[in-house]
This record gives structure tokens, sequence and C-alpha cells, in this order.
């Protein structure tokens, strides 16, 4: 079965959809699953192989790390997207790729899913700050229900965001399937070379975030933390990787607080390599996004066999909610602050957390998901092929 997915973000652009499109089609293969791929063309543009077609895109100015595709070179690609005979659409971002990923399938006349990424209410105000944020809200969720209602199928990363797009009026099928962590692309890492590196006491409480440095990740309160954290533990030290909207923020905010000896800003680390290193070096990884759909850096920190301590909200609920390998911490400074001085306190309690961490994180294997996923997209053609199939795909088609 050959599957076409259509994205407004993918590698060399860093983030979490670039991250669960890669790892899904990677761990498609042994399950008779070959993707194509439709993604937006960058200015530093890294090596493709033949099933990516890239897309010509121009600057967006709210957010100078995407692209936006331009919808004729879609329709341009349509010919050739029809050879490869695609059994179904995966549409992965809610953008142009939403739109001409419908359109697509409707020519084809095969059936189109989504799967629900981003979870826009929480942090949409951050980028139109000057509209009113429950004007912002509302239209997030009349612009999901709308989206998600057109498709023939919606799969969500976490239990919660099923049961948020259900209560926007989400009537569509919905799927709860995580993105999986593949096991054998992370192993290794060198935790004193990364210390040496960038010049880490070796005796520092290294803490770590991994992630995009956004707004809506509230890297604020992380940063709060430490600077209540530092009375207890003068050898605490934040170590935030990544590249975001919020980075000159952030950066200030720290500074304010005085806090050039505990914060260190050390942007994009090579995935593959440098950031297992930053892993393993971590005594602990820590997370206060409160609009995570899953939550996938915690499942790569627990891999390597570094323990979390996380706020649960929204995705990482699924994840957190066994407390294997983790924590839950308060979504405030001073009780977060408190979890983590707990654990930093107490190395046999961490290296514990640390070997169920990494036991815990086999269970959501990429090859189990994959499996997972290439059942669901056999199911949805075979239910889009009966007579009795009634697809809101279908019907605009007619």
């Amino acid at each position: 079965m050959n599957v076409l997915m259509l994205s407004d973000v993918y590698f060399p652009r860093i983030n979490g959809v670039s991250t669960s499109i890669e790892t899904f089609r990677h761990a498609l293969a042994p399950h008779g699953v070959s993707t194509t791929l439709v993604a937006p063309a960058y200015p530093a543009q890294r090596d493709d192989d033949g099933s990516i077609i890239r897309i010509p895109s121009r600057y967006l100015p709210i957010d100078p790390e995407d692209r936006i595709m331009r919808r004729a070179a879609i329709r341009n690609t349509v010919a050739r997207l029809r050879e490869l005979a695609p059994r179904i659409v995966h549409v992965q971002t809610p953008f142009v790729a939403h739109y001409a990923g419908i359109e697509i399938a409707q020519q084809l006349g095969v059936p189109c899913v989504c799967t629900y990424h981003t979870f826009f209410e929480e942090y949409l105000y951050h980028y139109v700050p000057f509209a009113p944020r429950t004007w912002l809200k509302a239209a997030a969720r009349r612009f999901s229900r709308t989206q998600c209602n057109a498709l023939d199928a919606i799969i969500v990363p976490s239990s919660a965001m099923r049961d948020t797009l259900a209560a926007y009026g989400v009537t569509r099928p919905m799927h709860v399937l995580p993105t999986g962590i593949p096991m054998n692309g992370f192993h290794g890492g060198d935790g004193a070379y990364f210390r040496e590196r960038y010049d880490i006491d070796p005796d520092a409480r290294m803490l770590l975030f991994v992630g995009r440095v956004a707004h809506e990740k509230n890297i604020g309160l992380l940063i709060d933390m430490v600077d209540r954290l530092r009375r207890a533990q003068p050898k605490a030290v934040l170590v935030v990787t990544g590249e975001g909207p919020a980075l000159a923020s952030l950066r200030a905010h720290s500074e304010r607080l005085g806090l050039d000896a505990h914060v260190r800003f050390l942007g994009y680390l090579d995935r593959h390599h440098e950031l297992h290193d930053c892993y393993r070096a971590a005594d602990l990884f820590v997370f206060a996004s409160r609009t995570e759909t899953q939550g996938l850096v915690l499942l790569e920190a627990m891999a390597l066999g570094t323990p979390v301590v996380a706020v649960a909200e929204m995705g990482t609920r699924d994840i957190l909610g066994p407390q294997r390998g983790c924590r839950i911490a308060p979504a405030e400074a001073d009780g977060f602050a408190s979890t983590v001085d707990t654990l930093l306190r107490d190395d046999p309690l961490r290296r514990q957390l640390a070997h169920d961490a990494h036991e815990y994180a086999r269970t959501w294997s990429a090859d189990v998901m994959a499996g997972r996923l290439a059942a669901l997209y056999r199911d949805i053609v075979g239910e889009a092929s009966s007579p009795a199939a009634s697809s809101p795909r279908a019907r605009n088609a007619a």
C-alpha cells in the first residue's frame, strides 16, 4: 500500500511534527506501507530521497522558521501523484497541506485522514496578541471542528486530545495513536564529553529542556523554577536546547533574574548524535508545556535513561500517568522546584528512575505504533470502498 502524506513542515525544520513523520515513515515500511511525502522546500535544503516531493514555498513573516507552500505548485504534482496510485491521503498539518490534501484525495478518489498534532487553542494568542484571547479560543475551536469534520478520520496522539476534539463537536471517527520511539536509534551517548565540550561543571546538577523555544512550551516556568531551586541547589544549571520565537524574551527573563550561571541556551543540536550526549549528561529532563498533544521528547529522554519531571497536562498525561521513570510536578515554580530538589538529593532513587525510564520507553516502540497505523489505513480503505461507506470526502466529490 502506498500512502500520500502532506505536511506544511518537515526537516530541516526541527519540531515534533517532523520527528513524528520521519519516525512513522521509517517504521511503516516493514508493515508493507510505502509513503510519499509532499513538504515545503527550505532555503537550507538537505538531501532527500525520491519519496519526498519538495514544493516551492515562501517566507512566513509571523514565524520565520516556517514556510508556506504554493498551492499552484502542489496542483502541478497531481499527475505525478496519480501515477503513484496512493490508496489514502494522510494530512499532517492544518494549513496549506490540509486543503491541498482534501483536494488531491477528491481528485484521486481515495480517503483522506489527518493527524491532529497541535493544540492551537492554548497558544494561538501568543502569535496574535492584539486579538482577545476568548475570541481566539473560539475561532481555534471552530477552525479545528470544521477541518476535522471534512475528513474520513482523525488520528490523535493522546486520549486528552480526543476528548478535547469531541468537546469541540468533532463527529468523525477518532483514533488514539501516539508516535512511537525507534529504540534502535536511542543508544550510546557520552554525557561527560558533552559537559566538557560546553564547559558544564562535572559536579553541576544539570536539568535539560529539549524542544522548540516557543511561548507555548512554558519555558519561562522552568526559568522561574531554577530561580527558586538555586537556593537549595547552588550547582543547578538548566540547559535549553532548540531555537524559536521566544528565545530573545527568555534570555532577557533569565538575565533579569540574575541566572547567567544557572541557565544556558545552546541552540539546535544534531538530534542523531550530539543530542544523545546531551540527554546522557542530564541528571533530569524537565518539561512544563501545557499544550502538548503527546510530548515525544519525554519518551526520547526516557529511552536514553534520563528521568523526567514534568507537568501532566493534555498529551503528557498518557506518558506520565503510570509515573514510571518520571515524577509529575505542579504547574508552578515553587512546587516544581521542590519536586526537582527532592530527586536531586536522592541518588539511589534517581538511578532507579533512570532504569525504569528506559524500560518504560520500550513499551512505546515505533514498530508497534506503526503496525497499528498500517492496520488503521487498511481498515479505512476497506470502509471507503464499501458501498455503504459515507464520508465527507465522498459526499463533497459527489
